[in-house]
């Protein structure tokens, strides 16, 4: 099984603003790849930069979704599926990158970290990425895509270990 955790970090509500992506891919239980890459999005609108602290200088000169797509592609076609923690909102920002981007969107199942957590970690009094890592003592600085991603990555190997289908 290969699987490849991916995680977007989004300049403002538009779920085409990805400002950052990071993909973490696992084969037999071991991270084997890793892919980050700054993206400029459609606008320099900056919401969340108190949050992943990416600002429109840190991108401005970046490559678009559609200029990284190519090399994004690539890295995600070995994978049977992806994993993200929050699923549906990764998952929402691919799509929608795509269709901005007049990409075809890929036909790759997403597996959900917030679920699988739930499903093997019941006690936990939430299960938000920063909670689970920290009650698995994987390392995180959260919000940076990179870190999420690999994070991610590790809760699902380690609840698959545990007998949880993702």
């Amino acid at each position: 099984m290969i699987f490849t955790a991916i995680d977007f970090e989004t300049a403002d509500h538009g779920r085409d603003s990805a400002c950052a992506v990071a993909a973490v891919t696992v084969a037999d239980d071991e991270i084997i790849d890793r892919y980050v890459q700054l993206i400029r999005p459609p606008r320099a609108d900056f919401f969340f930069t108190h949050i992943h602290g990416i600002s429109w200088e840190d991108v401005e000169t970046s490559p678009t979704f559609a200029d990284i797509w190519p090399a994004l592609s690539e890295f995600l076609a070995p994978s049977d599926f992806l994993v993200a923690h929050n699923a549906g909102f990764d998952r929402s920002v691919l799509n929608k990158c795509c269709q901005t981007s007049d990409i075809a969107i890929p036909d790759k199942r997403f597996a959900c970290t917030v679920k699988a957590a739930r499903s093997a970690w019941r006690d936990l009094p939430s299960h938000k990425l920063n909670i689970v890592c920290d009650h698995l003592s994987i390392p995180l600085q959260h919000h940076d895509a990179l870190s999420d991603a690999e994070a991610c990555a590790r809760i699902a190997i380690q609840a698959t270990q545990m007998g949880v289908i993702l």
